[in-house]
């Protein structure tokens, strides 16, 4: 298996942090264009170009196809959970669609190992909010994924169901629709004698687009836009390296640990 590193962050991966908090779970994430193009850095100034490759495992032979004709199914879907949302905030029902001509959205393959050696102190992913558009996952029945509840802050369990997607709306939305629409916190906990697997599909903007709240939902006085615009690739390639960042972090902490006991 081949595995991803901060020249190409697609692959497997086994070292995926959270908010500076290691994930109890290995992923093989790959794109749905394939090659797709992001930044070669977060620099504002830095016009240079990185090329990800999905990197495919020799076996099992069909999985890369396999993989391509999920990849368009939950496309299709997402483009159509998108003019649904358009509709709702009375724009036009493809607005949004042009934002991804070179889309950058990837699918990951989670897996999150059973025996986890202190569940009750571990998270399968800790809580955050998804800084995509729309992310369409599909889950085994393990239950794992709790929703942050907004009136009280509670951790609410969500139950799986058989042949169904959990769609969650991601920051890009929320930044779209001027915070009529939210992306809620979430996170995955632990499960003692059960492994999971689940398969997230993230819907990404292309790599230069600037989000920022539609035009059309501000008004000056009654609705001021509550964003500043920022770049998509740039946010996406800085969210890509910061997991490598800490992991050297991790490794050079634990080698000076190591050399001062020795």
């Amino acid at each position: 298996m081949m595995k991803r590193d901060e020249v190409n962050p697609l692959g497997y991966y086994d070292a995926e942090h959270t908010k500076n908090v290691r994930d109890w779970k290995e992923v093989f994430d790959f794109t749905v264009d394939d090659p797709t193009a992001i930044p070669l850095s977060h620099e504002p100034h830095d016009q240079l170009m990185l090329q990800m490759n999905s990197q495919w495992p020799n076996h099992p032979p069909e999985l890369r196809d396999a993989c391509a004709e999920y990849c368009r199914a939950v496309e299709t879907l997402s483009f159509k959970l998108l003019e649904v949302i358009s509709l709702s905030l009375n724009l036009p029902a493809k607005r949004l669609n042009g934002f991804f001509k070179d889309q950058t959205s990837f699918v990951r393959f989670n897996h999150y190992p059973p025996y986890c050696p202190s569940p009750h102190l571990a998270l399968g992913v800790s809580r955050r909010k998804d800084a995509d558009t729309l992310t369409v996952l599909a889950q085994d029945d393990v239950g794992a994924l709790e929703v942050k509840r907004k009136m009280d802050g509670e951790w609410i369990r969500v139950k799986p169901i058989l042949d169904s997607y959990f769609i969650n709306v991601g920051d890009i939305i929320q930044v779209w629709s001027n915070d009529r629409y939210e992306s809620e916190e979430h996170r995955v906990v632990v499960n003692s004698e059960r492994e999971r697997f689940s398969i997230p599909f993230f819907f990404n903007p292309s790599h230069y687009e600037m989000i920022k709240p539609s035009e059309e939902l501000i008004d000056k006085e009654k609705q001021p836009g509550k964003y500043k615009e920022y770049n998509w690739g740039k946010f996406f390639r800085t969210k890509k390296l910061s997991n490598f960042k800490k992991l050297l972090k991790l490794k050079t902490s634990r080698l000076l640990i190591s050399r001062y006991l020795n």
